[in-house]
Protein backbone atom coordinates (compact mmCIF):
# COMPACT_ATOMS: atom_id res chain seq x y z
CA UNK A 1 0.00 0.00 0.00
CA UNK A 2 2.81 2.43 0.85
CA UNK A 3 4.38 1.94 -2.56
CA UNK A 4 1.01 2.65 -4.15
CA UNK A 5 0.84 6.02 -2.37
CA UNK A 6 4.19 7.30 -3.63
CA UNK A 7 4.25 5.51 -6.98
CA UNK A 8 0.65 4.70 -7.89
CA UNK A 9 -0.12 2.13 -10.52
CA UNK A 10 -2.13 3.28 -13.47
CA UNK A 11 -4.07 1.47 -16.14
CA UNK A 12 -3.72 4.44 -18.46
CA UNK A 13 -0.73 5.49 -20.53
CA UNK A 14 1.24 8.41 -19.16
CA UNK A 15 2.00 11.59 -21.04
CA UNK A 16 5.33 10.14 -22.04
CA UNK A 17 3.65 7.21 -23.70
CA UNK A 18 4.70 4.72 -21.05
CA UNK A 19 2.04 2.35 -19.78
CA UNK A 20 1.40 0.82 -16.37
CA UNK A 21 3.42 -2.21 -17.36
CA UNK A 22 6.58 -0.12 -17.67
CA UNK A 23 6.89 -0.41 -21.43
CA UNK A 24 5.92 1.96 -24.19
CA UNK A 25 2.51 1.99 -25.84
CA UNK A 26 1.96 -0.64 -28.46
CA UNK A 27 4.32 -3.18 -26.90
CA UNK A 28 2.95 -6.40 -25.34
CA UNK A 29 2.08 -6.39 -21.66
CA UNK A 30 5.11 -7.48 -19.62
CA UNK A 31 4.23 -9.00 -16.22
CA UNK A 32 7.79 -8.51 -14.95
CA UNK A 33 7.52 -4.73 -15.26
CA UNK A 34 4.01 -4.79 -13.80
CA UNK A 35 5.18 -6.73 -10.75
CA UNK A 36 8.21 -4.53 -10.13
CA UNK A 37 6.46 -1.16 -10.41
CA UNK A 38 6.93 0.65 -7.08
CA UNK A 39 9.38 -2.01 -5.88
CA UNK A 40 8.81 -5.42 -4.32
CA UNK A 41 9.05 -4.57 -0.63
CA UNK A 42 8.18 -1.99 2.03
CA UNK A 43 8.83 -1.36 5.73
CA UNK A 44 5.97 -2.35 8.01
CA UNK A 45 5.55 -1.49 11.70
CA UNK A 46 5.26 -4.35 14.21
CA UNK A 47 3.57 -2.22 16.89
CA UNK A 48 0.49 0.01 16.66
CA UNK A 49 0.56 3.80 16.78
CA UNK A 50 -3.14 4.45 17.24
CA UNK A 51 -3.22 7.26 19.78
CA UNK A 52 -1.14 9.51 22.02
CA UNK A 53 -0.31 6.72 24.47
CA UNK A 54 1.01 4.48 21.70
CA UNK A 55 3.04 7.36 20.29
CA UNK A 56 4.58 8.13 23.67
CA UNK A 57 5.70 4.52 24.02
CA UNK A 58 6.92 3.94 20.46
CA UNK A 59 8.72 7.28 20.33
CA UNK A 60 9.42 9.96 22.88
CA UNK A 61 9.44 9.83 25.88
CA UNK A 62 9.19 6.02 26.20
CA UNK A 63 11.93 5.25 23.71
CA UNK A 64 14.46 7.15 25.83
CA UNK A 65 14.29 4.50 28.57
CA UNK A 66 15.20 1.79 26.10
CA UNK A 67 18.01 3.84 24.58
CA UNK A 68 19.50 4.50 28.02
CA UNK A 69 19.32 0.81 28.93
CA UNK A 70 21.13 -0.16 25.72
CA UNK A 71 23.77 2.51 26.34
CA UNK A 72 24.47 0.89 29.73
CA UNK A 73 24.23 -2.71 28.48
CA UNK A 74 24.96 -2.83 24.72
CA UNK A 75 23.88 -6.48 24.38
CA UNK A 76 20.30 -5.39 25.06
CA UNK A 77 20.20 -4.02 21.50
CA UNK A 78 19.40 -7.58 20.39
CA UNK A 79 16.34 -7.74 22.65
CA UNK A 80 14.89 -4.28 22.13
CA UNK A 81 15.55 -3.51 18.46
CA UNK A 82 15.30 -5.40 15.20
CA UNK A 83 19.10 -5.91 15.00
CA UNK A 84 19.00 -9.62 15.85
CA UNK A 85 16.55 -10.41 13.07
CA UNK A 86 17.65 -8.24 10.16
CA UNK A 87 20.31 -8.71 7.48
CA UNK A 88 21.87 -6.19 5.11
CA UNK A 89 22.01 -7.43 1.50
CA UNK A 90 25.02 -5.57 0.13
CA UNK A 91 26.25 -5.27 -3.46
CA UNK A 92 28.25 -2.99 -5.71
CA UNK A 93 26.43 -4.23 -8.80
CA UNK A 94 29.59 -5.64 -10.37
CA UNK A 95 28.51 -9.25 -11.00
CA UNK A 96 24.71 -9.38 -11.06
CA UNK A 97 23.15 -12.74 -11.97
CA UNK A 98 24.01 -13.40 -15.60
CA UNK A 99 23.98 -9.68 -16.37
CA UNK A 100 27.49 -8.85 -15.20
CA UNK A 101 28.62 -5.36 -14.23
CA UNK A 102 25.41 -3.32 -14.44
CA UNK A 103 25.99 -0.93 -11.54
CA UNK A 104 24.27 -0.30 -8.20
CA UNK A 105 20.96 1.14 -9.40
CA UNK A 106 20.31 -1.64 -11.90
CA UNK A 107 21.14 -4.22 -9.24
CA UNK A 108 18.38 -3.08 -6.89
CA UNK A 109 15.59 -5.28 -8.33
CA UNK A 110 17.78 -8.32 -7.65
CA UNK A 111 18.67 -7.14 -4.14
CA UNK A 112 14.99 -6.50 -3.38
CA UNK A 113 14.27 -9.99 -4.65
CA UNK A 114 16.92 -11.40 -2.35
CA UNK A 115 15.41 -9.53 0.58
CA UNK A 116 11.91 -10.89 0.03
CA UNK A 117 13.33 -14.42 -0.30
CA UNK A 118 14.95 -13.99 3.12
CA UNK A 119 11.54 -13.15 4.54
CA UNK A 120 9.52 -15.73 2.59
CA UNK A 121 11.78 -18.71 3.17
CA UNK A 122 13.55 -17.91 6.45
CA UNK A 123 11.40 -15.39 8.30
CA UNK A 124 14.39 -13.02 8.27
CA UNK A 125 14.00 -9.31 7.55
CA UNK A 126 16.51 -7.94 5.04
CA UNK A 127 17.40 -4.54 3.63
CA UNK A 128 18.90 -4.12 0.14
CA UNK A 129 21.92 -1.79 0.03
CA UNK A 130 23.58 -0.98 -3.30
CA UNK A 131 26.92 0.79 -2.91
CA UNK A 132 28.30 3.28 -5.42
CA UNK A 133 31.95 2.29 -4.93
CA UNK A 134 34.25 -0.47 -6.14
CA UNK A 135 37.40 -0.12 -4.07
CA UNK A 136 37.77 -3.01 -1.62
CA UNK A 137 38.71 -0.86 1.35
CA UNK A 138 35.95 1.67 0.63
CA UNK A 139 33.35 -1.08 0.57
CA UNK A 140 34.73 -2.61 3.75
CA UNK A 141 34.79 0.72 5.58
CA UNK A 142 31.25 1.54 4.46
CA UNK A 143 29.84 -1.75 5.69
CA UNK A 144 31.76 -1.53 8.96
CA UNK A 145 30.19 1.86 9.62
CA UNK A 146 26.59 0.70 9.17
CA UNK A 147 27.10 -2.78 10.68
CA UNK A 148 25.76 -1.77 14.15
CA UNK A 149 22.27 -1.63 12.63
CA UNK A 150 22.29 -5.27 11.47
CA UNK A 151 22.62 -8.80 12.81
CA UNK A 152 24.40 -10.02 9.68
CA UNK A 153 25.57 -9.03 6.21
CA UNK A 154 24.86 -10.98 3.03
CA UNK A 155 27.34 -9.95 0.34
CA UNK A 156 25.76 -10.36 -3.06
CA UNK A 157 26.84 -10.15 -6.69
CA UNK A 158 30.31 -8.71 -6.07
CA UNK A 159 32.87 -9.77 -8.64
CA UNK A 160 35.82 -12.05 -7.93
CA UNK A 161 38.53 -11.84 -6.74
CA UNK A 162 37.48 -8.72 -4.78
CA UNK A 163 34.64 -10.62 -3.10
CA UNK A 164 37.10 -12.91 -1.28
CA UNK A 165 39.09 -10.02 0.16
CA UNK A 166 35.99 -8.01 1.08
CA UNK A 167 34.47 -10.93 2.98
CA UNK A 168 37.73 -11.70 4.80
CA UNK A 169 38.42 -8.11 5.80
CA UNK A 170 34.86 -7.51 6.96
CA UNK A 171 34.80 -10.60 9.14
CA UNK A 172 38.03 -9.39 10.76
CA UNK A 173 36.44 -6.01 11.53
CA UNK A 174 32.94 -6.85 12.78
CA UNK A 175 31.47 -9.44 15.14
CA UNK A 176 28.39 -10.32 13.08
CA UNK A 177 28.15 -12.97 10.34
CA UNK A 178 29.49 -11.96 6.93
CA UNK A 179 28.35 -14.36 4.21
CA UNK A 180 28.99 -14.09 0.49
CA UNK A 181 26.07 -16.10 -0.87
CA UNK A 182 27.43 -16.48 -4.40
CA UNK A 183 30.26 -18.44 -2.79
CA UNK A 184 28.90 -20.27 0.20
CA UNK A 185 25.20 -20.61 -0.57
CA UNK A 186 26.03 -22.26 -3.88
CA UNK A 187 28.59 -24.50 -2.18
CA UNK A 188 26.20 -25.66 0.55
CA UNK A 189 23.44 -26.63 -1.88
CA UNK A 190 25.90 -28.32 -4.24
CA UNK A 191 27.32 -30.43 -1.42
CA UNK A 192 23.84 -31.41 -0.24
CA UNK A 193 22.83 -32.56 -3.72
CA UNK A 194 26.11 -34.42 -4.19
CA UNK A 195 25.72 -36.22 -0.85
CA UNK A 196 22.32 -37.50 -1.92
CA UNK A 197 23.45 -38.43 -5.42
CA UNK A 198 26.23 -40.50 -3.88
CA UNK A 199 23.80 -42.12 -1.44
CA UNK A 200 21.39 -42.91 -4.27
CA UNK A 201 24.14 -44.78 -6.12
CA UNK A 202 25.59 -46.47 -3.02
CA UNK A 203 28.81 -44.47 -3.03
CA UNK A 204 30.54 -42.18 -0.58
CA UNK A 205 32.01 -38.75 -1.26
CA UNK A 206 35.44 -40.24 -0.70
CA UNK A 207 34.98 -42.48 -3.75
CA UNK A 208 34.32 -39.57 -6.11
CA UNK A 209 36.61 -37.49 -8.29
CA UNK A 210 35.06 -34.17 -9.25
CA UNK A 211 35.88 -31.55 -11.87
CA UNK A 212 34.68 -27.97 -11.41
CA UNK A 213 34.41 -25.67 -14.41
CA UNK A 214 34.92 -22.16 -13.09
CA UNK A 215 37.45 -20.78 -10.61
CA UNK A 216 35.45 -17.73 -9.55
CA UNK A 217 33.57 -17.17 -6.30
CA UNK A 218 31.31 -20.22 -6.56
CA UNK A 219 33.96 -22.58 -7.94
CA UNK A 220 36.46 -21.79 -5.18
CA UNK A 221 33.85 -22.17 -2.43
CA UNK A 222 32.53 -25.44 -3.84
CA UNK A 223 36.05 -26.85 -4.04
CA UNK A 224 36.70 -25.83 -0.45
CA UNK A 225 33.50 -27.32 0.99
CA UNK A 226 33.86 -30.55 -0.99
CA UNK A 227 37.41 -30.90 0.35
CA UNK A 228 36.19 -30.24 3.91
CA UNK A 229 33.44 -32.84 3.40
CA UNK A 230 35.93 -35.51 2.30
CA UNK A 231 35.65 -35.68 -1.49
CA UNK A 232 38.08 -38.16 -3.02
CA UNK A 233 39.61 -35.53 -5.28
CA UNK A 234 38.54 -32.32 -6.98
CA UNK A 235 40.19 -30.39 -9.78
CA UNK A 236 39.16 -26.84 -10.66
CA UNK A 237 39.46 -25.45 -14.18
CA UNK A 238 39.46 -21.88 -15.43
CA UNK A 239 39.66 -20.61 -19.01
CA UNK A 240 43.26 -21.82 -19.27
CA UNK A 241 42.64 -25.31 -17.94
CA UNK A 242 43.29 -27.09 -14.67
CA UNK A 243 44.38 -24.86 -11.79
CA UNK A 244 47.66 -26.49 -10.80
CA UNK A 245 50.81 -25.33 -8.96
CA UNK A 246 52.94 -25.50 -12.10
CA UNK A 247 51.07 -22.60 -13.70
CA UNK A 248 52.75 -19.19 -13.45
CA UNK A 249 49.64 -17.10 -14.18
CA UNK A 250 47.71 -17.85 -10.98
CA UNK A 251 46.25 -15.17 -8.73
CA UNK A 252 46.77 -15.43 -4.99
CA UNK A 253 43.34 -17.05 -4.61
CA UNK A 254 44.06 -19.60 -7.33
CA UNK A 255 47.48 -20.40 -5.87
CA UNK A 256 45.79 -21.20 -2.59
CA UNK A 257 43.19 -23.24 -4.48
CA UNK A 258 45.92 -25.24 -6.22
CA UNK A 259 47.38 -26.07 -2.83
CA UNK A 260 44.43 -28.10 -1.55
CA UNK A 261 42.90 -29.50 -4.77
CA UNK A 262 43.95 -31.80 -7.61
CA UNK A 263 45.66 -34.59 -5.69
CA UNK A 264 46.00 -36.47 -8.98
CA UNK A 265 48.24 -33.72 -10.37
CA UNK A 266 46.17 -33.21 -13.51
CA UNK A 267 47.21 -30.59 -16.05
CA UNK A 268 45.78 -29.43 -19.35
CA UNK A 269 42.24 -28.70 -20.45
CA UNK A 270 38.85 -29.08 -18.78
CA UNK A 271 37.96 -31.78 -21.29
CA UNK A 272 41.09 -33.75 -20.40
CA UNK A 273 40.30 -33.49 -16.69
CA UNK A 274 36.78 -34.81 -17.29
CA UNK A 275 38.14 -38.09 -18.70
CA UNK A 276 37.13 -40.70 -16.11
CA UNK A 277 35.72 -38.13 -13.66
CA UNK A 278 32.73 -39.08 -11.52
CA UNK A 279 31.35 -35.56 -11.10
CA UNK A 280 31.13 -32.46 -13.30
CA UNK A 281 30.17 -29.19 -11.62
CA UNK A 282 29.68 -26.20 -13.88
CA UNK A 283 29.68 -22.65 -12.50
CA UNK A 284 31.27 -20.82 -15.39
CA UNK A 285 29.05 -20.70 -18.45
CA UNK A 286 30.37 -21.80 -21.79
CA UNK A 287 29.64 -25.13 -23.45
CA UNK A 288 31.17 -28.54 -22.89
CA UNK A 289 31.30 -30.86 -25.88
CA UNK A 290 29.38 -34.13 -25.67
CA UNK A 291 32.57 -36.00 -26.55
CA UNK A 292 34.07 -34.90 -23.22
CA UNK A 293 30.91 -35.82 -21.33
CA UNK A 294 30.90 -39.28 -22.87
CA UNK A 295 34.37 -39.96 -21.44
CA UNK A 296 33.26 -39.48 -17.84
CA UNK A 297 33.05 -42.52 -15.56
CA UNK A 298 29.95 -44.75 -15.64
CA UNK A 299 27.19 -43.50 -13.33
CA UNK A 300 28.54 -39.95 -13.38
CA UNK A 301 26.86 -36.91 -11.85
CA UNK A 302 26.50 -33.75 -13.93
CA UNK A 303 25.66 -30.50 -12.15
CA UNK A 304 25.60 -27.95 -15.00
CA UNK A 305 24.53 -24.84 -13.14
CA UNK A 306 25.12 -21.93 -15.51
CA UNK A 307 22.00 -19.82 -16.16
CA UNK A 308 20.15 -19.56 -18.41
CA UNK A 309 22.20 -21.97 -20.54
CA UNK A 310 23.72 -24.95 -18.70
CA UNK A 311 27.23 -25.91 -19.74
CA UNK A 312 25.82 -29.31 -20.70
CA UNK A 313 22.17 -29.42 -21.75
CA UNK A 314 20.15 -31.87 -19.61
CA UNK A 315 19.07 -33.83 -22.69
CA UNK A 316 22.72 -34.52 -23.45
CA UNK A 317 23.68 -35.02 -19.82
CA UNK A 318 21.00 -37.65 -19.21
CA UNK A 319 22.51 -39.81 -21.94
CA UNK A 320 25.72 -40.15 -19.96
CA UNK A 321 24.93 -39.49 -16.29
CA UNK A 322 23.03 -41.13 -13.44
CA UNK A 323 22.05 -37.81 -11.86
CA UNK A 324 21.68 -34.44 -13.56
CA UNK A 325 21.18 -31.07 -11.85
CA UNK A 326 21.05 -27.50 -13.16
CA UNK A 327 20.50 -24.00 -11.85
CA UNK A 328 17.15 -23.73 -13.64
CA UNK A 329 13.70 -24.15 -12.14
CA UNK A 330 12.26 -25.82 -15.24
CA UNK A 331 14.42 -28.95 -14.82
CA UNK A 332 14.58 -31.37 -11.85
CA UNK A 333 17.24 -30.96 -9.17
CA UNK A 334 17.60 -27.19 -9.18
CA UNK A 335 20.72 -26.08 -7.30
CA UNK A 336 19.11 -22.97 -5.85
CA UNK A 337 20.78 -20.80 -3.21
CA UNK A 338 17.41 -20.03 -1.66
CA UNK A 339 17.58 -23.51 -0.16
CA UNK A 340 20.53 -22.37 1.97
CA UNK A 341 20.90 -18.70 2.81
CA UNK A 342 17.56 -18.02 4.58
CA UNK A 343 18.01 -20.93 6.99
CA UNK A 344 21.72 -20.30 7.48
CA UNK A 345 21.10 -16.70 8.52
CA UNK A 346 18.04 -17.63 10.58
CA UNK A 347 20.14 -20.13 12.55
CA UNK A 348 23.03 -17.71 12.98
CA UNK A 349 20.74 -14.89 14.13
CA UNK A 350 18.84 -17.19 16.46
CA UNK A 351 21.97 -17.79 18.55
CA UNK A 352 23.52 -14.37 17.84
CA UNK A 353 26.52 -15.96 16.16
CA UNK A 354 29.57 -13.79 15.60
CA UNK A 355 30.42 -15.51 12.29
CA UNK A 356 29.41 -18.35 10.00
CA UNK A 357 32.04 -21.09 10.19
CA UNK A 358 32.92 -23.94 7.84
CA UNK A 359 31.32 -26.27 10.37
CA UNK A 360 28.06 -24.36 10.19
CA UNK A 361 28.08 -24.60 6.38
CA UNK A 362 28.74 -28.34 6.51
CA UNK A 363 25.90 -28.74 9.00
CA UNK A 364 23.59 -26.78 6.71
CA UNK A 365 24.45 -29.04 3.77
CA UNK A 366 23.89 -32.19 5.80
CA UNK A 367 20.55 -30.92 7.08
CA UNK A 368 19.44 -29.90 3.61
CA UNK A 369 20.34 -33.32 2.21
CA UNK A 370 18.49 -35.06 5.04
CA UNK A 371 15.18 -33.40 4.13
CA UNK A 372 14.71 -35.74 1.15
CA UNK A 373 17.08 -38.55 2.20
CA UNK A 374 14.18 -41.04 2.38
CA UNK A 375 12.63 -39.92 -0.92
CA UNK A 376 15.62 -40.09 -3.23
CA UNK A 377 15.40 -40.62 -6.96
CA UNK A 378 17.48 -39.48 -9.92
CA UNK A 379 15.15 -36.49 -10.23
CA UNK A 380 15.06 -35.72 -6.51
CA UNK A 381 18.44 -35.40 -4.84
CA UNK A 382 17.63 -31.94 -3.51
CA UNK A 383 14.34 -30.58 -2.12
CA UNK A 384 12.20 -27.91 -3.69
CA UNK A 385 12.62 -24.37 -2.33
CA UNK A 386 8.93 -24.57 -1.46
CA UNK A 387 9.38 -27.63 0.74
CA UNK A 388 8.40 -26.31 4.17
CA UNK A 389 10.83 -28.66 5.90
CA UNK A 390 13.89 -26.96 4.46
CA UNK A 391 14.26 -23.75 6.47
CA UNK A 392 13.53 -25.32 9.91
CA UNK A 393 16.02 -28.13 9.27
CA UNK A 394 18.80 -25.80 8.13
CA UNK A 395 18.08 -23.27 10.87
CA UNK A 396 18.26 -25.86 13.65
CA UNK A 397 21.44 -27.44 12.26
CA UNK A 398 23.24 -24.12 11.88
CA UNK A 399 22.24 -22.96 15.38
CA UNK A 400 23.48 -26.23 16.90
CA UNK A 401 26.74 -26.06 14.96
CA UNK A 402 27.30 -22.45 16.06
CA UNK A 403 26.97 -23.51 19.69
CA UNK A 404 29.30 -26.48 19.18
CA UNK A 405 31.93 -24.27 17.53
CA UNK A 406 31.80 -21.58 20.21
CA UNK A 407 30.57 -18.70 18.04
CA UNK A 408 27.06 -18.53 19.55
CA UNK A 409 26.33 -15.85 22.15
CA UNK A 410 23.13 -17.30 23.50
Amino acid sequence: MAAEMVNPRSDNASDSGEGADGVTDGEPFDPAFALHRGGKMAVQATVPVRDRDDLSLAYTPGVAKVCSAIAEQPELVHDYTWKSQVVAVVTDGSAVLGLGDIGPEASLPVMEGKAILFKQFGGVDAVPIALDCRDVDEIVETVVRFAPSFGGVNLEDISAPRCFEIERKLQERVDIPIFHDDQHGTAVVTLAALRNAAKLTDRSLGQLRAVISGAGAAGVAIARILTEAGIGDVAVCDRKGVVSPDREDLTEVKRELAGFTNKAGLTGSLEAAMDGADVFIGVSGGTVAEEAVAKMAPGAFIFAMANPNPEIHPEVAHQHAAVVATGRSDFPNQINNVLAFPGIFAGALQVRASRITEGMKLAAAEALASVVADELSADKVIPSPFDERVAPAVTAAVAAAARAEGVARR
